[in-house]
């Protein structure tokens, strides 16, 4: 009978994990996924050394096709380059006011453009979870770029990232209907299955 009682218990306590399991409170990851936006005006206050490490940090320990790490991260703390940036990129004028940029250098090639994406969104999750906003953009003239930070002409800047502390009104939750339904855009096993 002990022995009976003794099997019951633990069935009771592997059904009771299982439902903790099923029913697990979303993690920090989550949190933070589901709370980034982009932020392209800043509050004019400094980003710590500290932190500024652990965001390029992040683009280091970014997967890369055959761990080839293709990226060069540029860091900018200058304000006056920042805004000399912001007036050549023709689609980041973001970076002009931030406290911190990030040019990601590549070579030419396909995965580099692939690796580049992993590392520049590894930078800005890690940068969040800091309570540091950031906004990614690209550059019309990466001549111009190159002109104003003498990086060789064997690297492209495929994308740079502004950070910065965000104004108030962009601290409260994503705004609803922001994102597609996930049933608007996944299939499953084949186009156009939805889930059964």
């Amino acid at each position: 009978q002990l022995a009976i009682a003794n099997d019951h218990c633990c069935h009771q306590v592997v059904n009771l994990v299982a439902a903790l399991v099923a029913v697990r409170q979303p993690s920090r990851t989550d949190e933070v996924i589901r709370s980034k936006r982009a932020v392209r005006d800043f509050v004019k206050q400094p980003i710590s050394s500290e932190i500024q490490l652990a965001i390029l940090e992040a683009g280091r320990h970014a997967p890369s096709a055959m761990n080839r790490q293709p990226w060069n991260f540029l860091a900018l703390t200058d304000p006056e380059k920042l805004e000399q940036l912001a007036e050549v990129s023709g689609h980041s004028g973001h970076l002009a006011n931030a406290a911190f940029g990030v040019i990601v250098l590549i070579p030419e090639g396909h995965w580099p453009v692939f690796d580049s994406g992993q590392a520049s969104a590894y930078m800005q999750l890690a940068a969040w979870d800091h309570g540091i906003a950031s906004c990614v953009g690209s550059f019309v003239d990466p001549a111009g770029a190159r002109a104003i930070l003498e990086f060789p002409e064997d690297l492209r800047p495929v994308c740079c990232l502004s950070f910065g502390y965000p104004p108030k009104e962009a601290e409260g939750p994503p705004r609803k209907g922001g994102r597609k339904p996930l049933n608007e855009i996944v299939h499953w096993n084949k186009w156009g299955a939805t889930l059964p």
